[in-house]
Parts: C-alpha cells; structure tokens; sequence
C-alpha cells in the first residue's frame, strides 16, 4: 500500500511539472521554458530547411534538431496521458484519459509528433503523409498556455463567439447570393468563366473580403454596377467581426484594469435581508442560523436601531439582517435574464414543470406583486409575474441581469 502511495505521489509530482508551473516551482517553470523553447526551435528549423542553399551545407544538422525536438514533443504527451487523471481529479481514470486524448489540447498535443512518424510506420505513403507535416504549426498553440497575454486573445474569441458566428454566417449568405446574381448577369458573356452558380464563388470571396485578385472580374455594364455593391458590402461586412474582436479586447483589459484597481474596495459584499413571520430564521439565534463559511450577520437593525449580532441575540419578525460575504476573487460575471409574463405569454397558467424549457434553463425566483416566490414545480405562472432564470438560450423580450 506504501508503494502505491509513493508511486501516486511521483505521478502527481510530474503532472505538477508537465502543467504550467507557478513561480515558486523552479522545476515545473524550467519544464515550461524548455518546452516552450522546442516548440520555437522546431518551427524555425523547419522554415531553416526550406532553404536549399541551408539544407546542401547543413541538411543533417537540421535533421538531427528536428528529430530531437520531435521526440521530446512525444515524450511529453506520453507523460501527459501517464498524469491525465490529475487534470480531472473528479472523473475516473479511464474518463479523464479520454477527455485529455479528445480535448484540444490533447489533440494539439498528439498532432505535434504523430506527422513526423507517419512515414514510419506507412513507408508505401511517405509522400502523401508529408502534407500531414504542416499540422507543426499547432504546436504555436502550446505556447499560449505559458503567457497570460496570449490567453487575452483566447478569452475575448470565447466570450464573443455567438457574435462572431452571426457575422460569418452573414458573410457566407452575402456571398452565395451574389455568387449566384453575378452568375446570372455574366453567363452569357463569359460562359467559360462562370459556367455555374458556384463558379462566382471565388470571385465573390476575393471581392467581399476586398483582396481582388483580378483573375475573375465582369465584363458587362450590370455586371460591374453590381461588383461595386458588392465590393461596399464587402468593406462593411469585413469590419463588423474586426469591430466585434475589437471591443473585446477593449472589454477583456478594462475589465482587468477595474479587477486589478478595486481589487481591495470589492473583497467583501453585503446584502440586506428582511425578515418576515413565515420566515425560518424569526425566533432563532445567530448561532442557530447555521449559515456557509464565509458567510456573517454584520448588523441587525431593528426598529430604526442597530443591534450588536452577537451568538445569542435572537431574530424577530421585522428584522433586517445585513449579510456579508468575502468575494470568491472569480472576474467571471453570471448572466441572467428576466422576462415579465404579458398577457398572451404561453406560459400563463402553467406550472413550473409543465413549462417547455431546456435543461439547461433554470428559474432562479419568481417576483409577483413584490413578494419573491420560491420556484418549485408545482408553482403556477400568472400574468404580471417577473422571472429570473439562468440560460443560454434567446429569449424574446428578456433583460440581461450581470451577477
């Protein structure tokens, strides 16, 4: 049993290397550092032997720096799938050895080496498999776990994806629409150009996205009326995911520059609590209230004065508690939205779990003539009625609450 321990012990310790290290960790920082240099090395020594002038004189040199670069790339992924169940200490061996393989940067992980050794093992295919060479390039992704700043670039395309996903897909309509009305102004003009709708689609891609290559252009006074759309479109389609990435970044650094400021002013928050006959706590002591760690009674205020919150002092109906709670230091806000039932919601008159929602929406309380109500399932909906839920699904006249 000792033996175990001691062996989980060392595999612990080398998954603390192989991660990202903290600065105290002089070991897991130097693992960092050299990891970070072969992935540099590798991608200059693979531009280095594009030369043919480099590869006559110093061809094996090359060679040999790759191999070595290569191997270590290998060698960290196996240790990273000897130590994967640390990264998911919650899931069984077996899961979290397959979420690291499918996760992408366990893929990124795996792609770094496996092209390099392809030949290897498929020497019949050797040239073919030489184009799955140029996935090297993903191992720049590892780098991005070793700098904050580069992790800026991955938050603010996370954050904005469903912005930037509207955008592509408007992007891809405008092109195939114009794809296909510039077929049918140049076919008979050019039929050996535009031979099909599809045909226009480079056009359209070099022209929307304003590059213009001149290879394919209209010949026809509509044709050319209609490439100038275009091409305005096309400079303001362009800019709509820039703007988008752009305010992000704004957002991603004044949010840390508000965190970093008033880091001290917001470690403790405060809520005031009313007290009412129904409520549990009236007729308790503070001892008795059994509340989270972390959580205290500041003050009570009662009948326009303050009371001490000492153990025994005892709730009354009329109370107001104030709360307070250190902040957990998480710079991630919680979104929730609030809808007000009108009168031809569809949800009027329904209970709670009758209602035709995701699983993934949940209703946090139910605000009805002032009074919060508790949303269980047997809760029936009326008009007025003003609902907190948390989802990620759009909801038609809902208000966005930032936690």
């Amino acid at each position: 049993m000792a033996d175990k321990d001691i062996w989980l012990h060392r595999r612990k310790r080398v998954s603390e290397i192989i991660e990202v290290g903290y600065t105290e960790d002089r070991i897991s920082r130097l693992y960092d550092l050299v990891n970070s240099t072969s992935i540099v090395v590798n991608l200059v020594i693979s531009v280095l032997y594009t030369f043919e002038e480099l590869r006559a004189v110093c061809g094996g040199w090359l060679l040999s720096i790759e191999a070595v670069t290569v191997a270590f790339f290998a060698v960290d992924y196996c240790l990273r799938l000897w130590t994967a169940r640390f990264l998911n200490p919650k899931l069984s061996e077996a899961r979290a050895l397959w979420k690291y393989i499918t996760s992408f940067s366990g893929l990124v992980d795996l792609l770094s080496f496996l092209p390099y050794y392809l030949p290897i093992f498929f020497p019949s295919g050797a040239v073919a498999f030489r184009m799955f060479r140029v996935v090297r390039i993903f191992r720049l992704f590892r780098i991005n776990a070793y700098y904050d700043s580069l992790n800026v670039i991955t938050e603010v395309i996370d954050s904005k994806r469903q912005q930037l996903m509207s955008s592509v897909f408007i992007i891809i309509i405008l092109m195939l629409a114009s794809s296909l009305c510039m077929y049918s102004l140049e076919y008979e003009a050019q039929p050996e150009v535009f031979t099909n709708a599809f045909s226009g689609i480079w056009w359209a891609v070099s022209t929307l996205l304003t590059v213009g290559y001149g290879d394919i252009y209209p010949v026809t006074s509509m044709g050319k009326l209609f490439s100038i759309v275009i091409t305005f479109l096309g400079v303001g389609m362009v800019a709509i995911p820039t703007g988008i990435i752009s305010a992000g970044f704004v957002d991603q650094y004044s949010r840390i520059k508000r965190i970093s400021e008033y880091a001290n002013e917001a470690e403790v928050h405060f809520i005031k609590v009313h007290l009412t006959e129904k409520d549990r706590w009236s007729g308790q002591t503070v001892q008795s209230l059994g509340l989270p760690s972390g959580i205290i009674v500041a003050a009570i205020q009662r009948e326009g004065q303050v009371v001490v919150p000492r153990g025994d002092v005892g709730l009354l109906s009329g109370d107001t508690l104030v709360l307070g709670a250190a902040a957990i230091g998480d710079d991630r806000h919680i979104d929730l939205k609030e809808i007000v039932l009108r009168k031809h919601n569809p949800w009027n008159g329904q209970r709670i779990r009758e209602l035709d929602i995701s699983r993934q929406t949940i209703i946090v309380m139910v605000k009805r003539k002032g009074k919060i109500l508790i949303p269980n399932g047997s809760l029936v909906l009326e008009e007025g009625d003003s609902i907190i839920l948390y989802t990620q699904s759009h909801l038609r006249g809902a208000s966005t609450i930032e936690v």
